[in-house]
């Protein structure tokens, strides 16, 4: 049995990842807390056109499901999660300000030590790097506290943004899900992406300073 199961204590959790500062800014990744409800409702709000095409279909409107008052219970199921060891659920800042989230879900130990990464930023911030800056540390976080060895991510073949991420972070492409997942109400394809921890070389965050497309705060 893992040591952590023992002490109840989740391995990479809680943690605060970074900085690394890119073209956007300065870029940490944090914690969900509940005093996040107002950010995160705004976000969710003013992005709807934006996050829609892409996010699981879910019961309600999009204004429903997004309203403040909706972050408690929420908040309270990632807790959960998070101290039960399946979930990171953690929120993207650029200097300071709140402006998107990245979640580490559906961990699993043993043998196979396999997790999926998803994340979203606020359109406003398209463009800067800050999505790849905070996934290239959720990866390094992932591979080291965490002790993970492998990650996935599923994008649809439309959405060329989120697969450029991906791609500079060096995950590799590894087939098409046909109908994978419901999405605005239809069974959407969706591309595998997979990175395992002996494909990154030193880290991932070091992989973009490297190349140029970030640097250490």
């Amino acid at each position: 049995m893992f040591a952590w199961a023992k002490s109840h204590v989740h391995p990479g959790w809680p943690a605060t990842l970074g900085p690394l500062r890119c073209a956007g800014g300065l870029v940490t990744v944090r914690p969900v807390k509940l005093r996040d409800a107002a950010m995160w409702s705004e976000l969710r709000l003013r992005n709807q056109n934006a996050l829609l095409p892409w996010e699981p279909t879910a019961p309600g409107s999009w204004v429903q499901r997004h309203q403040r008052s909706n972050w408690g219970p929420l908040f309270s199921v990632l807790r959960s999660e998070a101290k039960r060891g399946t979930l990171l659920p953690f929120v993207i800042e650029v200097d300071g300000e709140y402006v998107g989230q990245l979640t580490i879900g559906n961990i699993q130990r043993g043998a196979v030590r396999n997790a999926w990464i998803g994340y979203w930023i606020d359109s406003n911030h398209y463009g800067n790097g800050i999505a790849t800056a905070a996934v290239a540390l959720g990866v390094d976080h992932a591979f080291g506290p965490v002790g993970l060895h492998r990650l996935e991510a599923t994008v649809q073949p439309t959405n060329d943004a989120s697969q450029a991420v991906l791609t500079k972070v060096g995950f590799r492409r590894e087939g098409l899900l046909e109908r994978y997942m419901d999405v605005n109400s239809r069974w959407r394809d969706h591309i595998l992406f997979g990175l395992t921890v002996e494909e990154v070389v030193g880290s991932a965050t070091e992989s973009l300073v490297r190349l140029g497309r970030a640097s250490y705060a």
